[in-house]
């Protein structure tokens, strides 16, 4: 498989004692866009290493066809290339598939293993997502994504390539086999909002298949609780509110 070098940058306090905390973005965004909030509250005092998946924000498309294990891959180069293991892995919505497998493929590599709004089944949408997405168009993308990407990018034709990726990446999406979860020996959190585009029932299935996992549920919606640009629409009151169960669970 032809790997794809992700953009990286780093931030916050070089000399923390913790591990790097790895952030990876879900679908259709950036790190600005993703993480712009959460960076500002958590390099004070930690470490943070941030990456654009293939065809996001500075990292180019390339000829492959998207997929979780691939950036996986990719991720896990990134890593190597940087002398980094293990580290603290947090990724939201696609991101969490792609820490998913990563923790999977590369156990080395991830310490703890933190998976926001991260689904591992079909079924795990809600009413009409899939439906959607069958018929969804360029033109549906929320602007403050497209305008997010042409930040980054400066190419305003750069997020239609983004959405088709997406899109594809998703349609294509395969149930993740109970098999390759139970096999993430690193100790996880998995979170979720109540009013989320994933049930909610399904975060609880999502940990008893992890070895070692911890649920916690969060009131709000997809992406709210992180601050993602979407969701949270420049409040951070769900952020600040769930900023301390993160870190304790980093530095248990």
């Amino acid at each position: 498989m032809t790997s794809i070098r992700l953009h990286r940058e780093w931030h916050g306090d070089e000399d923390s004692p913790y591990p790097p905390l790895l952030l990876i973005h879900g679908g259709g965004s950036t790190i600005p866009s993703n993480w712009g909030m959460l960076i500002p509250l958590l390099e004070r005092s930690r470490s943070l290493l941030a990456v654009e998946l293939q065809g996001h924000g500075r990292t180019p498309a390339g000829d492959r066809e998207p997929s979780f294990e691939g950036s996986a891959d990719d991720v896990a180069a990134v890593l190597d290339e940087l002398h980094l293991a293990p580290v603290d892995v947090l990724g939201f919505s696609n991101g969490g598939q792609v820490a998913l497998q990563l923790a999977a493929r590369h156990p080395e590599r991830v310490r703890r293993l933190v998976l926001a709004s991260t689904p591992v089944r079909r079924e795990a949408m809600v009413d009409g997502f899939w439906d959607g997405l069958e018929a969804g168009r360029f033109e549906d993308l929320p602007a403050v994504y497209a305008e997010a990407d042409l930040a980054v990018s400066h190419d305003p034709e750069h997020a239609r390539r983004m959405f088709e990726l997406d899109r594809r990446l998703m349609l294509g999406f395969a149930d993740f086999p109970d098999e390759l979860i139970a096999s993430v020996a690193a100790p996880t959190l998995v979170v979720g909002a109540d009013r989320d585009v994933i049930r909610p029932g399904h975060f609880v299935e999502l940990a008893a298949l992890l070895p070692d996992a911890r649920l916690l549920i969060v009131p709000g919606v997809h992406g709210d609780y992180l601050g993602e640009v979407l969701a949270a629409s420049g409040d951070d009151r769900a952020l600040r509110s769930f900023l301390p169960y993160l870190l304790a669970f980093l530095e248990d």
